[in-house]
C-alpha cells in the first residue's frame, strides 16, 4: 500500500482522484506543526503541500521513505528541493495551473484602477454621491507595457489587444518575430517605459529582476503613468512607487504582492491612488482545483509507470545511460547558465555541437540540460525544470539546435554552445577530465581551463603587470577569498581575459569598484 500524506488544503475534486485509486491510502492532516510532521513524515511514500507547509532539511531528515513531494501550485520556496534532490526525492509542482486566473486579475486590476472601482464603492456605501471625484480614463486607444512576455504575460496581452490598445513588450528570451506573431511589438526596456501609459510586470523574481521598476527606472517613465504588479513582491521598490505616487510622476498603481507577505503596514494604505488585494492572483474556484487534480495525477503516474512530469529537480534520464552521461549532463547546463550570464540580451539561438565519444550517444537530455541552463538565470525557481525547458524555449521563439561531429581535435570529449543575441554571438566550450571534473576550457577565442564553480567573476582586462594583483587586493580587502584564478590571452600584451573563482558572491559595491578600474572592462558575476 502506497501511503500518501496531504498536509495543506487542497481541493476536494484533487483528493478524490487520489482516494479513486485501490493501492493508496491517503491521509489528509492540515495545520500540522513542524514538530508534528516531524513524527509522522517517516511513514509516508508521498506528500502533497500547498504554501502552507514548510519542507525543510530537518522535516527530509526524517523522510525515510518519501519518494516523491507534490506542491499544488507553482512555487517551491517551501521545500528545500536541494536536500531532496540529494535523498532522490523527486519535487513536482503544477506550473501552468493559475495562468489564466492570473491573467484575468491582471487585466481586472487594471481595469479598475482606470474606472477608480475600489474607491467609488467605498463612497458610495457612506452614502456619498460623488461622480465628478471619480471620473476615469479609457483603456481603449491606450499603451500598455508589459515586462515578461511568459504564459501569463502572453494572455494578459491576448485580454488587452481585444479592448483596442497597444501592447509593447519586454521579454530578453522573446524574439521580436515572435512578439509579431501574437500581435504584440517586443521593445527595449528603456522604449517600453518611455513609451507604455500602463505598465504590468509577469517576471519572475531574480536578481536581475529585484526591485526592476525603482526610482531610476520611473523617472524614465511617461508622466501619469499606471501601474500594475500581480506577478512577485519585490519587483518594485516600494518606497520609490510611494515617492512617485505622491508627486504625481505615477497617477495610479494596481498591487496584489508586496514585498513582505502579509501586509500589515504600509504607506499605500493611506493613497486614494493605489488599489490592493491579498495575493489573489491564483484564487479562484478553477485554478485551486485545476492545481489538485492536476498534481495527483502527476503523483498517481509516478507511482503507477513511473513518469515523472513537470520535476523541478530530476530530468528524465534512461536508466543505462545515466551512470555513463550523468556528467556530461551536469556540464551541459553549467555550459548553458554562463553563456546565458556572461552574453547578456534577448537571445535569438543556441546551438549546441557535441564532438567526441559523447556525440555518440542520445543527446537529448544533455541538450534539455543546456537550454535549462540558458534559462535559468532569468526564470523563477519552480517554473522551470528538465521537462519543459525545451517547450518554454519553443514559446519564446528560440531556435535550439544539435549538432555531432564525431571526432574532437582537441579533447575526447567537447561540448561547445553558440549563443546568438540580437548584439553579440559568445562561444562556450567545456569538457570532463577523468570520471567526473568539469572544466570550461575556451571562451569566444581565449583557451582556459575553468572549474564551473558557484561563483565566478569574469572580466576583459589589458594585458600589462600589476592589473591581476590590483584585483586580488580589492578582494581580499573586502574578505572574498580567492579559489583560484585563470587568464586567457592570445598574444603578449593584447587584451586578455580573466577569471576567478571565489568562494562567496561578490556584493555590488565591490562589482562596481572593480568597474572603475581604468584597465578592467566588461566586468560579470556568474553563479552556477
Amino acid at each position: 500500500m502506497i501511503k500518501i500524506l496531504v498536509s495543506d488544503p487542497l481541493a476536494k475534486e484533487g483528493i478524490e482522484v487520489l482516494k479513486k485509486n485501490p493501492e493508496f491510502s491517503v491521509d489528509v492532516r492540515t495545520g500540522l506543526k513542524p514538530e508534528e510532521l516531524l513524527q509522522i513524515i517517516g511513514n509516508y511514500d508521498g506528500l502533497l503541500v500547498r504554501s502552507e507547509t514548510k519542507v525543510t532539511n530537518v522535516i527530509l531528515s526524517e523522510a525515510k521513505n518519501l519518494k516523491i513531494i507534490g506542491r499544488a501550485g507553482t512555487g517551491v520556496d517551501n521545500i528545500d528541493v536541494k536536500e531532496a534532490s540529494k535523498k532522490g526525492i523527486v519535487v513536482m509542482n503544477v506550473p501552468g495551473g493559475n495562468t489564466i486566473s492570473a491573467a484575468e486579475h491582471t487585466v481586472s486590476m487594471l481595469l479598475a484602477l482606470s474606472r477608480n472601482i475600489p474607491q467609488a464603492n467605498a463612497s458610495l456605501k457612506k452614502c456619498e454621491w460623488k461622480k465628478k471625484e471619480f471620473v476615469g480614463v479609457e483603456v481603449f486607444g491606450k499603451t500598455v507595457g508589459i515586462i515578461g512576455f511568459g504564459k501569463i504575460g502572453v494572455e494578459v496581452a491576448k485580454r488587452l489587444l481585444s479592448f483596442g490598445t497597444e501592447v509593447l513588450v519586454y521579454d530578453p528570451f522573446v524574439s521580436k518575430e515572435r512578439a509579431g506573431q501574437l500581435g504584440v511589438e517586443s521593445v527595449s526596456l528603456d522604449e517600453l517605459f518611455a513609451n507604455s501609459d500602463y505598465i504590468t510586470v509577469h517576471t519572475p523574481k531574480t536578481e536581475q529582476t529585484k526591485n526592476l521598476i525603482n526610482a531610476e527606472t520611473i523617472k524614465k517613465m511617461k508622466d501619469g503613468v499606471r501601474i500594475i504588479n500581480c506577478a512577485r513582491g519585490g519587483l518594485i521598490d516600494e518606497k520609490a512607487l510611494a515617492d512617485a505616487l505622491k508627486s504625481g510622476k505615477v497617477k495610479g498603481a494596481a498591487l496584489d504582492v508586496f514585498e513582505k507577505e502579509p501586509l500589515c503596514e504600509s504607506p499605500f494604505f493611506e493613497m486614494n491612488n493605489v488599489i490592493m488585494t491579498p495575493h489573489l492572483g491564483a484564487s479562484t474556484e478553477e485554478a485551486q482545483t485545476n492545481v489538485s487534480v492536476e498534481i495527483a495525477k502527476q503523483l498517481i503516474e509516478f507511482f503507477t509507470n513511473g513518469t515523472i512530469r513537470n520535476a523541478v529537480n530530476f530530468p528524465y534520464i534512461p536508466a543505462e545511460i545515466l551512470q555513463k552521461m550523468q556528467p556530461y549532463i551536469t556540464l551541459s547546463e553549467k555550459l548553458g547558465s554562463f553563456a546565458s550570464q556572461f552574453s547578456g540580451g534577448r537571445i535569438s539561438s543556441v546551438e549546441i555541437e557535441y564532438s567526441g565519444e559523447v556525440a555518440k550517444y542520445d543527446l537529448s537530455p544533455l541538450t534539455i540540460s543546456a537550454v535549462k541552463g540558458v534559462l535559468d538565470p532569468v526564470s523563477e525557481t519552480g517554473l522551470l525544470n528538465f521537462i519543459n525547458a525545451s517547450f518554454i524555449a519553443k514559446e519564446k521563439g528560440i531556435k535550439v539546435t544539435e549538432t555531432r561531429i564525431p571526432a574532437s581535435l582537441d579533447f575526447t570529449n567537447l561540448i561547445n554552445i553558440k549563443l546568438k543575441t540580437e548584439t553579440a554571438e559568445n562561444v562556450i566550450a567545456g569538457t570532463v577530465f577523468g570520471k567526473n571534473e568539469l572544466r570550461i576550457v575556451k571562451i569566444n577565442d581565449y583557451y582556459v581551463d575553468v572549474e564551473p564553480t558557484e561563483n565566478i567573476l569574469i572580466f576583459s582586462n589589458m594585458d600589462k603587470p600589476g592589473v591581476i594583483g590590483k584585483i586580488g587586493a580589492l578582494l581580499g580587502k573586502n574578505s572574498i577569498n580567492i579559489a583560484s584564478m585563470e587568464v586567457g590571452r592570445k598574444t603578449a600584451g593584447s587584451d586578455a581575459i580573466t577569471i576567478v573563482n571565489v568562494d562567496s558572491d561578490i556584493p555590488e559595491k565591490v562589482l562596481t569598484e572593480i568597474k572603475n578600474q581604468p584597465e578592467i572592462k566588461n566586468v560579470k558575476m556568474i553563479k552556477l
